[in-house]
């Protein structure tokens, strides 16, 4: 029974030591925390999406309090969020510009044909790796969905076998432009009008004969622009949207009716 005591005691000693020694081991090594990292990280969404740059909304939230990160830095909150934060960080938020996902691709199902039958796993990826092309034209969207599955935010979807974007939903995180193996999304400004649906490289009579409303580098809207946003590069029209002030006179000339009002539902 004594010996029973006994250890019991030494257990107990012991115990408490290694307590004693934790407490002071942490009171050393403690980490000041910032009480603003906090207060940001509750504002912050908690989609860790990764569209501000950083690995998630913990990492963002320690790089504005910590000055190496704009208060305005998180697209998905958007303005109401960055005003919430500047508040807290004592600056001012600034205007954000907000951006959405643009698919350069119109060749639906309407415009374009299969020209092989593809049997594998459903993803863009895969099928760009298979090295067999399903659709008639090397450079459009596949319609797997690739894309659709990286976005979070249900703002992608493949219609008549072209992907489209909900304007009111994307938050402009980027998912869906790393996605896509054949580089059809980029992020534009949501104030842009007009955009270029086509991503085909190849010369006019090539474009046509796998797509009908392809861009076939013709240069007529590169003629009407009286702006200078609009440029011709590898055989396909590109829109500068910090010039573009959205006349419309490209579209009007554009004789594949390629380049869309993008205001217009």
């Amino acid at each position: 029974m004594q010996a029973i005591v006994i250890g019991t005691v030494v257990v107990a000693v012991i115990g408490l030591l290694i307590g004693l020694m934790l407490i002071a081991v942490g009171s050393k090594f403690k980490v000041e925390v910032d009480e603003r990292e906090a207060q940001v990280r509750e504002c912050l969404p908690g989609n860790n999406c990764g569209a501000c740059g950083y690995a998630g909304c913990d990492a963002m939230a320690g790089a504005i309090a910590q000055g190496e990160a704009p208060v305005n830095g998180c697209p998905v909150g958007g303005t109401p969020v960055a005003e919430k934060i500047g508040r807290i960080m004592g600056v001012e938020a600034g205007a954000i510009e907000r951006n959405y996902a643009y698919v350069k691709c119109s060749g639906s199902c309407d415009f374009t044909s299969n020209a092989a039958e593809y049997v594998g796993i459903k993803d863009c990826s895969a099928a760009v790796t298979s090295g067999i092309a399903p659709t008639s034209c090397d450079y459009g969207c596949l319609g797997f969905g690739s894309c659709v599955a990286a976005c979070q935010f249900d703002a992608i979807h493949v219609v008549n076998g072209v992907a489209k974007v909900d304007r009111s939903k994307c938050v402009a995180c980027g998912k869906c432009v790393a996605a896509c193996p054949r580089h059809l999304i980029e992020l534009v400004p949501e104030k842009s009008t007009f955009a270029v649906a086509c991503s085909n490289k190849d010369k006019g009579p090539q474009v046509k004969k796998v797509c009908s409303t392809g861009c076939i580098g013709c240069r007529l809207c590169v003629k009407q622009c009286e702006s200078e946003a609009i440029t011709v590069e590898d055989n396909v029209a590109h829109i500068d949207y910090e010039k573009c002030i959205g006349c419309g006179k490209c579209a009007e000339k554009c004789p594949s009716k390629v380049i869309h009002n993008e205001h217009i539902a």
